[in-house]
């Protein structure tokens, strides 16, 4: 986004980049644009539901918006304009720039098979999710990237989930846990740009203009190159002995209604997020985007069907009337991990884990003879 400004204005409006911790925390870019120490920021608004609940709609819902949803709903839908009231408050004007696609469920030590297993877990997990789960009795634990491997292997926290395959890869979790779940709260995390509001007036408005652009092809690239790339480190994930699975029906149905649960909660005591939940939920119900969001969580169905080959199959998964499709949704067949998209899944009769990398329940079905 920087380089693009950069370019666009032939070097004469130039934003210089600093990684987290140069000059203040990760976790407090808000409050540095706010006060000024930074002229603009960048960071996922879930970190600050501390301050208002409602900076969670800013970055995902625990079943809630995909990625095209998501954007659906920010440019198209009133998001944005409802999220800028909020900023208004604190001074700043945000930009969605990037999106990092469904992200994974977490990397555990053991497997988690039914709710009683969440009870005193030490999970390191951001946003609203950590409050849905502290009802399942989980201890979230809020860690900055750079500190939760050495959190993981020394025992201080049970669990960890950070981003998708490509991102936890690199960071090794892998090496200290073996259990790898898809997940149900974050089906799109968005990050933005904070700008001090003081600071985005004085700018002309061509370069605002620049940067309101250079912002918006960000948050597309984001999403495009995670999903470029997080198939290939899933593969070299499960090769290398990670076992990848589904979050068990029971746990799925207990985290859904204590998510809803929480929803109308913090509505009664929140104005402001009350206000943006009664816009939001509707938009997620009704969406024609791919929504995966189940309306009744039991209504799970699987199916194969032979084509093309005597021994492909071609995976469907449907909850109620709404079926899904698309690029994030993995199928483990056997020691074999394959996209859902233009992917046969081969071996009749064997026992095919469909893990999907977006806000829905993963489920099981047999391949038919």
């Amino acid at each position: 986004m920087a380089n693009r400004v950069a370019a666009a204005t032939d070097g004469k409006f130039e934003i210089r980049v600093f990684a987290a911790g140069e000059i203040v925390p990760g976790l407090q870019v808000l409050d540095a644009v706010q006060g000024g120490t930074v002229e603009c920021g960048h960071s996922a608004s879930y970190y600050y539901i501390g301050k208002d609940a409602t900076f969670a709609f800013d970055t995902a819902l625990p079943f809630g918006l995909n990625a095209r949803q998501q954007n659906a709903w920010m440019y198209h839908g009133g998001g944005i304009e409802l999220l800028r009231e909020l900023f208004a408050s604190y001074g700043i004007v945000q930009f969605p720039a990037g999106n990092t696609g469904v992200q994974m469920g977490g990397w555990f030590r053991k497997e988690i098979n039914s709710v009683a297993d969440l009870d005193g877990l030490k999970f390191r997990i951001g946003g609203f999710a950590g409050k849905v789960l502290t009802k399942l009795g989980v201890v979230p634990q809020q860690i900055a990237s750079g500190e939760i491997y050495p959190a993981l292997e020394k025992g201080i926290i049970d669990a960890a989930e950070w981003v998708g395959p490509y991102d936890d890869e690199k960071l090794g979790f892998h090496k200290i846990a073996q259990y790898y779940y898809p997940g149900w709260w974050e089906g799109v995390p968005q990050l933005s740009v904070y700008v001090n509001a003081v600071q985005w007036e004085s700018l002309p408005r061509s370069y605002q203009a620049i940067f309101q652009a250079a912002c918006a092809e960000a948050n597309v690239d984001m999403v495009a190159k995670y999903d470029a790339l997080n198939m290939p480190a899933l593969r070299r994930l499960v090769a290398g002995g990670t076992q990848l699975k589904p979050y068990s029906k029971e746990i799925l149905d207990a985290c859904y209604a204590a998510a809803n649960e929480l929803y109308d909660e913090t509505a009664a005591e929140n104005a402001n997020f009350k206000k943006v939940y009664e816009a939001w939920k509707p938009f997620r119900d009704t969406s024609p985007c791919g929504s995966a969001l189940p309306k009744t969580p039991s209504t799970t169905s699987c199916w194969a069907s032979r084509r093309r080959r005597p021994d492909a199959y071609w995976i469907s998964i449907a909850w109620g009337a709404t079926s899904i499709a698309g690029s994030s949704i993995w199928i483990e067949a056997g020691s074999t991990v394959v996209p859902w998209s233009s992917r046969p899944v081969t071996s009749s009769g064997q026992t095919i884990t469909i893990a999907t990398m977006m806000s829905c329940r993963p489920t099981q079905g047999t391949a038919p003879q």
